[in-house]
């Protein structure tokens, strides 16, 4: 994201510089070129004042004498430019021309310019006594014709260049506002994602000011959307809620039959599990009654040998009853994982439910845990038919096809897999030939186990 919001930057300055000098060179060449014409224009009309100001002279006279001094008095006879042709050949002053190629064919001189080292020459006729023509020559260098344009250039260029980067600054507080208001709606939007449903994006004040009307309406729309997932979670809340209460009224029946069926070990595992199951009901009400934002910190490790054990222990009542071997193997050392208890627990609940559901009464079923430096596994086997299709079994709501079956029990474990970074594998159980279901937890995040949890666990009695 920030990649994009840089790149899009640069494009609004790209652009602005593309206009820029654009705009820049379609009117400061055709300037140029003008400034250029002018001091040319400017050198030539000089030329035409130096030479007309021997006009009353030559009117006067044809003495070279004269005309000497005549020349030395203006400023382009002092710098030795100037020069005259008179009449019958001689010629007064520094001459760098012949005058012959202007003269027209009935004998008359005509004004002109001729090209000549280092400059032009001007020359101008001027009429004298019986007649004749005299021709007043005036030199312009070359650098007279250039004079002032190399500073009228380069003040062009300052001028194009100050444009360039004025528009630059432009663009750039134009982007800056613009990559503002979407790093902004980003953030949002992520923060969103992560779970803080109080965000929203300002839409007016001063943190909004420079932003574009479609950043404007996005900003809207997330907030109108922020608002929807609130209410909806709010009503999916309440409708937990309200559902679970519902079975208050089932579990109290529950209660009191299992309060009826007097001692024995069916009877303890029986009482033990609906009150398990009020407990899970209220921690239920309680969670959807509790608004995300008051919710405790969650705190995350466990030892999956002692949850593993203490459910083993539970159905190990059923399995007895029904009269199905099982085995417990690799519960000797503590194996940290960083789930909940609670949820580990509904995992294992989940796999070992399968089982009894699943396959028929006497079927075998064994729990291997094997832990590793990054992973803890747990595979749950069995001695049933095994599975017909793995793939839609742990897709979620598909289930096993069996009565009673909702399909949610593999995707519980899977989410509980993967939210580790684990995986849940099904596969057959080289020991028992059923089906088997293997859960990796990712132990690489560092665990810190509750203190009541740190002792060496005991071992469970198995039942073969």
């Amino acid at each position: 994201m920030k990649r994009l919001l840089r790149s899009l930057r640069w494009a609004m300055v790209k652009a602005a510089i593309a206009g820029t000098v654009m705009v820049a060179l379609a009117f400061l060449i055709p300037l140029g070129l003008v400034v250029q014409h002018t001091a040319r224009d400017r050198a030539f009309t000089t030329a035409q004042r130096q030479a007309a100001a021997l006009g009353p002279a030559l009117a006067i006279t044809t003495d070279q004498e004269a005309i000497s001094r005549a020349l030395a008095s203006t400023d382009a006879g002092a710098q030795d430019r100037l020069a005259v042709h008179l009449p019958g050949g001689p010629t007064v002053g520094n001459a760098r021309v012949d005058p012959g190629p202007l003269t027209s064919d009935q004998g008359r001189s005509r004004a002109g310019t001729v090209r000549t080292a280092g400059g032009y020459a001007l020359l101008q006729p001027f009429a004298v006594d019986n007649g004749r023509t005299a021709m007043v020559e005036v030199f312009v260098p070359d650098e007279d014709l250039s004079r002032g344009v190399g500073t009228a250039w380069l003040v062009l260029s300052g001028v194009a260049l100050a444009l360039v980067a004025g528009s630059v600054a432009v663009a750039d507080r134009m982007g800056t506002r613009i990559i503002r208001s979407a790093r902004r709606l980003a953030t949002a939007a992520r923060s969103l994602g992560s779970g803080n449903l109080t965000v929203r994006v300002p839409v007016e004040g001063p943190e909004a000011a420079g932003a574009p009307e479609e950043l404007r309406e996005a900003a809207y729309a997330f907030n109108a959307m922020a608002d929807r997932v609130v209410h909806l979670l709010a009503a999916e809340r309440e409708l937990a809620a309200d559902l679970s209460h519902r079975l208050r009224t089932p579990l109290t029946v529950l209660r009191l039959n299992a309060a009826a069926l007097g001692e024995g070990d069916a009877a303890d595992a029986t009482r033990h599990a609906v009150a398990q199951l009020e407990r899970e009901v209220d921690q239920i009400i309680r969670t959807a009654r509790r608004h995300p934002v008051d919710a405790p910190p969650v705190v995350l490790g466990c030892d999956a040998v002692e949850v593993v054990r203490e459910r083993v222990a539970f159905w190990s009542a059923l399995a007895e009853d029904e009269g199905r071997p099982w085995q417990l193997n690799g519960d000797e050392d503590a194996a940290p994982v960083p789930v909940q208890r609670g949820d580990l627990a509904a995992a294992v609940d989940a796999l070992l439910g399968n089982v009894f559901r699943h396959t028929a009464v006497g079927t075998a079923f064994a729990v291997d845990l094997t832990a590793t430096e990054d992973a803890v596994t747990v595979r749950v086997g069995d001695a049933g038919p095994g599975f017909a299709d793995p793939a839609p079994a742990i897709r979620r709501g598909a289930g096993h096809g069996g009565e009673g079956s909702t399909g949610l029990g593999l995707d519980i474990v899977r989410k509980l897999a993967e939210g580790t970074g684990g995986d849940v594998a099904l596969g057959s159980s080289a020991a028992l030939g059923g089906a088997e279901i293997a859960v990796r937890i990712n132990t690489r995040t560092q665990v810190e186990l509750p203190r009541q949890q740190r002792r060496r666990p005991g071992r469970l009695i198995r039942k073969d």
